[in-house]
């Protein structure tokens, strides 16, 4: 699969749910929206959602300032 552009075997993850990638990339889930195949991921469903080879992912960061 490919994650911002880069590849990432999904047998280098516990497991193929979106938690254990945010989990191996030391990410907050709190912080960030994930876009897959073009669509984004409701948060709500994260634990439900496979995580396949040929999947495109988009990790987006929220960043605040003021």
């Amino acid at each position: 699969m490919q994650v911002n552009g880069k590849k990432l075997p999904l047998s280098e993850l516990k497991s193929s749910q979106i938690p254990a990638l945010l989990e191996h990339l030391k990410i907050k889930p709190e912080m960030v929206a994930i876009q897959r195949n073009g669509n984004i991921l409701k948060r709500e469903f994260w634990d439900q959602t496979e995580l396949m080879e040929e999947d495109q992912l988009e990790i987006l960061r929220f960043v605040g300032g003021g």
